[in-house]
């Protein structure tokens, strides 16, 4: 399906202020993959967003990562994406930094380059097929939550006021959260560089590569492909701390990159120019009481190696199963606080690597030069150093904390291995937990709509309980049925459970 689809905004589901059980504030990337995630998994959920529906062309992220395809694949999204944007196997993050991305051991063993929005139109789709609500010039004004359930206060178009009321509500909507606000989350770090200058143009000669980057001195730019005969590029230069407000003129950016890359490239015919600053921020919860958050509301970071709209897709593959498995009755609400324990480490360790590798890129000083050459040489000659960056780089080198006396696979992704069904990743659709296993396992028809049972398409012993996104829940290297239906039981649900939502 081609365009951009058109989100229902019926009012059925809105009268009397109720809103279904999960409400998510943003239509970002992040939003929208947690929406159609909750509305594939027959979850009721409205999506708010003060913006009219638009999904604009001027993108700030411009590439998804190895563990963002993978979770992609897992909802029948990437090979789409695949053949929309353009793969690339090393990532050049200054002169002579290359990270070598073909080795990945994932079937995505290299970047894409692709603009934003391409990924929101699919996203979208996906979750308005699904049933999810959309209710666009929306603004959340107040929130207030209770054992039971969270108002969300509204101001609609023409400035209605209404009261929506969810089981659990998700921020997603950006750096200047509204919901983390509203629940009293500060949001600690600071600006990094200021002044940073952003403009899409036609270029007259075209690079040599897909990502060019570079910083030369006091000067860093960036320069990415719409696909549609623009180029966003990003400069900044150390010695110019303008207000944002200032005028902003192409010749400025031209000068900017001619430092940094040797040539502005025949920059021309600009469509929209722009100064920001880039912070550095995290809250320190992802959570309170039942409100959540995610994606920049959670975490901001530098845009150095791509990786902000990557994290937060991640932060929803990692929510969305377990609010639907809450929300229809089949875990404990406990499993919601390993959201927090999952992925406030993992937004604070991208946003250490992504500030490491820009004051790598913008060092100074002869100490930090020095230390920028011997680092670079350390990861472009040492190859376990230089595939650990790849692997963080692309996501797929993070694993999660496992319970004391767990099986030594708990926690850690698990590649899209061969079954004898076909890819795990294939399996993985529909959002249910894959068992993996070297015999025959009947599987339990009363779970047949959250958990897929597969064998090893090869001679592998180990019996494997795969989460919905892809990280091991349960192991065993020998395992009985009772065991194995032990192991269901407390991860998977009882095997008469009987689903409800509200």
């Amino acid at each position: 399906m081609n365009g951009t689809a058109t989100p229902r905004n019926g009012t059925g589901a809105h009268e009397n202020g109720a809103a279904g059980p999960v409400i998510v504030v943003g239509s970002g990337p992040t939003g929208l993959l947690l929406a159609g995630d909750l509305a594939t998994a027959g979850v009721p959920v409205t999506v708010l967003e003060r913006r009219p529906h638009h999904i604009s062309n001027l993108s700030r992220a411009f590439v998804l990562h190895a563990r963002t395809l993978e979770q992609l694949d897992a909802r029948a999204l990437a090979d789409e994406l695949e053949a929309v944007g353009r793969p690339l196997d090393h990532l050049r993050l200054f002169t002579h930094l290359a990270v070598d991305l073909a080795a990945l051991p994932s079937r995505f063993n290299h970047l894409l380059v692709i603009p934003q929005y391409e990924v929101e139109k699919v996203l979208e789709r996906r979750a308005v097929e699904a049933g999810a609500e959309f209710r666009h010039e929306t603004e959340v004004t107040g929130i207030a939550q209770d054992a039971d359930g969270v108002s969300v206060e509204v101001r609609g178009p023409g400035g209605a006021a209404e009261t929506l009321r969810a089981a659990y509500v998700v921020g997603a909507d950006g750096m200047r959260s509204t919901v983390r606000q509203a629940v009293g989350l500060p949001f600690p770090g600071r600006s990094v560089i200021r002044s940073v200058v952003l403009a899409d143009v036609r270029l007259a000669e075209q690079p040599e590569t897909l990502l060019t980057v570079n910083a030369v001195g006091d000067a860093f730019a960036f320069l990415a492909p719409f696909g549609d005969g623009y180029h966003r590029v990003i400069g900044w230069h150390r010695g110019h701390d303008i207000p944002e407000d200032a005028p902003l003129g192409l010749d400025e950016i031209k000068e900017i990159t001619r430092l940094a890359l040797g040539t502005d490239y025949g920059m021309h015919d600009a469509r929209w120019m722009s100064r920001f600053h880039s912070d550095e921020r995290q809250a320190p919860a992802y959570r309170v009481g039942r409100v959540f958050l995610a994606g920049d509301a959670a975490h901001v970071h530098t845009p150095a190696g791509g990786q902000g709209m990557n994290t937060g897709l991640q932060d929803a593959a990692n929510l969305s199963w377990k609010l639907a498995a809450v929300v229809r009755g089949h875990a404990d609400p406990a499993l919601l606080d390993t959201y927090q324990a999952e992925r406030h480490p993992v937004g604070k360790s991208v946003l250490r690597s992504s500030g490491g590798l820009i004051r790598l890129a913008m060092a100074n000083r002869p100490w930090t030069r020095a230390a920028r050459a011997a680092l670079t040489t350390c990861l472009n000659t040492v190859a376990p150093a230089g595939q650990a960056l790849a692997a963080q780089v692309a996501g797929i080198g993070y694993r999660y904390p496992a319970p004391r006396g767990a099986h030594r696979l708990t926690g850690t992704r698990v590649p899209d291995v061969a079954l004898q069904g076909g890819r795990l990743y294939e399996a993985l659709r529909g959002g249910r937990f894959v068992l993996i296993t070297p015999e025959i396992h009947e599987g339990d028809g009363a779970r047949k709509d959250r958990l897929a049972v597969e064998r090893w398409a090869s001679d592998r012993r180990t019996t494997v309980l795969v989460r919905p996104d892809g990280y091991v829940a349960w192991a065993a290297d020998e395992a009985d049925a009772r065991t194995i239906e032990n192991a269901l039981a407390a991860h998977v649900g009882a095997a008469g459970l009987a689903a409800h939502v509200g």
